[in-house]
C-alpha cells in the first residue's frame, strides 16, 4: 500500500466510509436505516448516530441562558428567615473558606441582605416563586426547579464556556454543536442548531458573548450554531445581491459543488463536504427563513399570550415564539442568550427590568407548546452560568443591594421532554449559601439533556490529537430522580 493510500484511510471519516461502500453490509445496513429519506436527499443522516442510544423523551431541546447570573435568592430559593439577619455579617462557618472574587475580596464585612420581594406559593405543587415572576409561577406545576445546581466557575466568561462547552477553557465544541453531530437534523431547510440574541434592560454593558460559545471546535464545522438576527437579513448574505437571481444562484451553486466534488476526491478532507453542504443549506434557507419569520398566520390568540413585545423584532418573547416556530420545524436545538442579569449593584431595579424581559416569554413558551402537544418531547432548559451571594456586594440598604457571584449553589428549571413535571429537587442551607441536599453540578445537568434527547454521555465521544473528548469531560452523571 503507497503512502497515498495510507494517507487516505488515514482522513476517511465513517460517513465517508458508508458513502463509498457501493456494495456489501455497510451499504445495505445505512440504505435500509435511512430507507426513503436517503433517495430524497435528506438531511436525516448527517449525525454520527444511525439511533439514539437509548428511546429518547425529547426530540428537541430549547435552552433559554440567563448570562450574567440570575439572582436565585430573589426569583426561586425562598429564605424568609434571613429577613431577621439583615445586615448581619454572614458566619465565617457558612462562608467555609470560599474563595472569593476580587469584586468583595477586599470587603470588611459581608452582611447579609435579604431578598426585598415577596414570595408565595403557587400551583398544585405549591411552590415557592418571587413577586418578580408572576407570568411563570401560572406554569410552575409544569417546571422541574432544581435548587442545587453548583459549578467550578467563578467569573463569567469561563462559567458561560464551562455550561455550554463542559470546561472552563476555550476550544471545545458546544452543547448544541454536539447534539447535531450526534443526531443530526430533522429539517433539510434549516439548521439543526440556531442561537438567538434578544435585547435586554438592565447593565447596558453586559458581559460580551463570543461565538465560539455555539461554535464546533473540532467538530465539522457544519454542526455549528447559526444565528438568527433580528433586524436586516435574518442570516448575513442570505438574500442574493443586485443582479443575481435564482436560476443563476442554482446554475452558480451546481458549477461550485462540482469543483468541490472534484476536489474532494482528491485530498479526502471532509471539511470541504460540509462546505458543499452548507452552501445548499444556504440556498434553501432563502425560502424556509423568510417563512419562519412571518408570523402572518399566527392568531391573535397566540400573539396575545407573548405579550405586546412579541411584535418587536429581537425582543426576548419575540425570540420565544421563534423558538416555539423552529421546534414545530424539528429544529433539533435553539439557544436563546439573553443578557443583563450582572446585578452586583442596584439589584432590584435591574433584576425587575431583567424580569419584565422574560418573564411572560418563559411562560407563554411553556403554554405554547404544550397546548400544541409539542411540549412533552421538547426539552426546555432556564438558567445561567452560576448563582449570586447572600451578602451584599457594597453598601446595605433596605432599599438597595447588590449580590457577587456564586458558584456554590445555584437555581435552574426545566420542562417537558420526558422531566417530571411540579418538583422541587435539591435544597440549600438556611442562608441560601451552601447545598444540603441532592448536589447537581453542570457535568450532571449536560448529562441528563443529552439522556432525554437518548444520547449517552458516556458515548457521544469525538477523537482529537489522539485523546477522546465529549460534553462532560470525564464528569457527569444523569439525575435520574427528576426524570418521569
Amino acid at each position: 500500500m503507497t503512502p497515498e493510500d495510507l494517507e487516505r484511510l488515514r482522513t476517511l471519516n465513517r460517513r465517508q466510509f458508508f458513502a463509498r461502500s457501493a456494495t456489501g453490509i455497510g451499504a445495505a445496513a445505512l440504505g435500509s436505516l435511512l430507507g426513503a429519506d436517503a433517495a430524497r436527499g435528506s438531511a436525516l443522516d448527517d449525525g454520527l448516530l444511525l439511533a439514539p442510544h437509548h428511546r429518547p423523551t425529547a426530540k428537541r431541546v430549547i435552552y433559554l441562558f440567563m448570562a450574567g447570573a440570575p439572582s436565585q435568592m430573589d426569583l426561586w430559593d425562598h429564605k424568609p428567615n434571613l429577613r431577621e439577619l439583615f445586615d448581619q455579617d454572614l458566619p465565617a462557618s457558612v462562608i467555609g473558606g470560599q474563595r472569593f472574587t476580587t469584586m468583595t475580596s477586599n470587603q470588611e464585612r459581608f452582611p447579609i441582605a435579604p431578598s426585598q420581594f415577596e414570595f408565595a406559593r403557587h400551583g398544585e405543587s405549591g411552590r415557592w416563586v418571587s413577586e418578580l415572576l408572576p407570568h411563570t409561577a401560572q406554569v410552575v406545576d409544569d417546571l422541574c426547579v432544581m435548587h442545587s445546581v453548583h459549578t467550578d466557575s467563578i467569573n463569567h466568561d469561563p462559567g458561560i464556556t464551562f455550561c455550554v462547552t463542559g470546561t472552563e477553557q476555550p476550544g471545545r465544541p458546544s452543547m448544541g454543536a454536539w447534539v447535531s453531530y450526534g443526531l443530526g437534523s430533522e429539517n433539510r431547510d434549516l439548521p439543526s442548531f440556531v442561537v438567538l440574541h434578544p435585547s435586554w434592560s438592565a447593565k447596558r454593558n453586559a458581559q460580551a458573548l463570543f461565538s465560539r460559545l455555539w461554535g464546533t471546535a473540532f467538530l465539522p464545522t457544519r454542526h455549528q450554531g447559526v444565528p438568527l438576527r433580528a433586524h436586516g437579513d435574518p442570516v448575513l448574505y442570505l438574500s442574493d445581491p443586485p443582479g443575481i437571481d435564482a436560476p443563476l444562484r442554482r446554475r452558480m451553486l451546481d458549477a461550485l459543488r462540482e469543483m468541490n466534488a472534484r476536489r474532494s476526491e482528491v485530498v479526502h478532507d471532509p471539511e470541504i463536504d460540509t462546505r458543499i453542504a452548507q452552501y445548499e443549506l444556504a440556498y434553501r434557507m432563502q425560502s424556509s427563513v423568510p417563512e419562519l419569520f412571518d408570523l402572518a398566520g399566527e392568531p391573535d390568540s397566540v400573539l396575545d399570550l407573548y405579550g405586546p413585545d412579541v411584535r418587536r423584532p429581537g425582543s426576548f418573547a419575540a425570540s420565544c415564539l421563534l423558538a416555539r416556530r423552529l421546534a414545530e420545524r424539528d429544529v433539533r436545538f435553539v439557544q436563546i442568550f439573553h443578557r443583563g442579569w450582572d446585578q452586583h449593584f442596584d439589584l432590584p431595579a435591574d433584576l425587575a427590568l431583567q424580569c419584565g424581559d422574560t418573564d411572560r416569554g418563559c411562560a407563554a413558551l411553556i403554554t405554547d407548546l404544550k397546548q400544541r402537544g409539542l411540549l412533552e418531547d421538547t426539552l426546555v432548559v432556564w438558567g445561567g452560568e452560576f448563582g449570586r451571594t447572600t451578602y451584599c456586594q457594597g453598601k446595605l440598604t433596605r432599599d438597595d443591594y447588590g449580590r457577587d457571584h456564586h458558584p456554590r449553589c445555584f437555581t435552574m428549571w426545566m420542562a417537558g421532554g420526558g422531566v417530571k413535571p411540579g418538583i422541587r429537587y435539591g435544597a440549600t442551607d438556611d442562608f441560601g449559601y451552601n447545598i444540603v441536599e441532592n448536589p447537581i453540578h453542570v457535568h450532571d445537568v449536560n448529562a441528563t439533556i443529552l439522556h432525554c434527547l437518548g444520547i449517552d454521555h458516556e458515548r457521544l465521544i469525538y477523537r482529537h490529537q489522539g485523546r477522546n473528548y465529549r460534553l462532560t469531560d470525564v464528569h457527569g452523571r444523569v439525575v435520574h430522580d427528576i426524570l418521569a
